[in-house]
């Protein structure tokens, strides 16, 4: 891919004026001097002011503007895209604090861990998401003492019902995600029994409620794939024997990167997970900075969003499967602005539209005021740029 990149640059380098942008590349927006022409088969469409990019479609678009200016786009939902897109079904935040305080059992709620606010969520569903993953910790709710099989612990259990009861209460639907990585009291968790137990119990808890849905846990990554494979059908089977009727999600290993999907195993040992419903989708999570962390405000490229959910999407669409973007993140700036429309769009426009949704990383009342994805209002560093310019223009 970074061969194909560079030959790209050095033609558009070359001969600005004769080169066409390939599919998913930028053709335009306020500053922009490259190349205007898209290959053959993809029109030059306008998601905001800062960036058009080069869309699957055969309509004649006029390319827009590339004059100098200051202003903020807030681009509307209408111009994203293309006609043909398909709205994600979901489409969110993580609103993180239950999980924090890592390490520190049971912790002090207040001092160790807190639980979402319930301001937080007014603001997005009054913007129009209708999505919130709620991290928690395992220790928390099912103490090491006990192990993961045993009782809840009834004032964690209490919090995580609470929050979870505000959001759907607003009409939105709330994720349960033990953010454990597939460690439980330090050690990789094997035991499809005693996981399957654990989601059993925890259906139990919240199968009435429809607006809950079942993310059966977050980026494991020290597991073979077979194994992420085992115990997420362990878990489908456990929910499954409650009467639980709710989505499903599931995650792979190696972090369940998108652009790691295949080449990570995942690809070949999930293609045969089962749900007697019918009703699972698989979770992936993508970051944009040159090690896909998450880590770094710098994304590669404005056109790595598309690039790295390619293959995924591929695999879904092979599979007849459904995908979720549980996690994606990138800093404000207009190369990483254009990254996360570009990832968007592509989700959207693509053939039989596999993903039904997406959520941003991440909201949450203790994040630091500079942390570069932060989304929590109303003062969140991606609140006023990433989210007018790259969110909201493709709920």
């Amino acid at each position: 891919m970074k061969t194909i990149l560079a030959l790209i640059t050095l033609a558009v380098a070359i001969s600005p004026s004769l080169a066409q942008v390939s599919v998913y590349g930028q053709c335009g927006g306020i500053g922009f001097t490259g190349s205007t022409t898209c290959a053959s088969g993809s029109v030059c469409t306008e998601l905001n002011a800062y960036y058009s990019q080069c869309l699957p479609g055969t309509a004649t678009t006029t390319p827009p503007t590339t004059t100098t200016a200051t202003t903020t786009s807030t681009a509307p939902g209408s111009t994203a895209c293309s006609s043909s897109r398909t709205k994600f079904q979901f489409f969110g935040v993580n609103e993180s604090g239950a999980e924090f305080g890592s390490g520190i059992w049971p912790g002090t709620l207040g001092t160790d861990y807190t639980f979402p606010s319930p301001s937080s969520i007014d603001y997005f569903v009054a913007d129009g998401f209708n999505f919130f993953r709620v991290p928690f910790m395992m220790e928390r709710l099912v103490p090491p003492s006990t192990g993961m099989t045993g009782p809840f612990n009834s004032a964690y259990l209490s919090g995580l019902t609470t929050i979870v009861n505000y959001i759907t209460s607003k009409g939105a639907y709330a994720a349960l995600d033990p953010h454990n990585f597939m460690i439980y009291n330090n050690q990789d968790i094997t035991s499809t029994s005693d996981f399957q137990t654990f989601w059993t119990n925890l259906a139990n808890q919240f199968k009435s409620n429809s607006h809950v849905i079942f993310d059966i846990m977050n980026e494991p990554n020290t597991i073979p794939a077979s194994t992420a494979f085992s115990l997420n059908q362990a878990a489908i089977n456990g929910i499954r024997s409650t009467g639980a009727t709710q989505l499903i999600l599931a995650e792979g290993t190696s972090w369940t990167g998108a652009w790691t999907w295949v080449s990570s195993g995942n690809g070949a040992a999930f293609a045969a997970l089962k749900d007697p419903l019918n009703n699972t989708a698989i979770e992936m999570h993508q970051y944009l900075d040159s090690d896909g962390s998450g880590t770094n405000a710098t994304c590669v490229s404005s056109t790595i969003g598309a690039e790295r959910l390619a293959a995924a999407t591929t695999w879904l669409q092979q599979n007849n499967m459904k995908g979720f973007l549980g996690e994606i993140g990138a800093g404000s700036n207009a190369d990483c602005i254009a990254a996360v429309s570009g990832a968007f769009c592509s989700m959207q426009t693509a053939a039989g539209s596999p993903w039904i949704g997406a959520s941003w990383w991440a909201a949450g009342p203790w994040w630091p005021a500079d942390y570069f994805t932060g989304i929590e209002p109303p003062s969140g560093v991606a609140i006023s740029q990433v989210l007018p310019q790259a969110i909201k223009p493709f709920l």
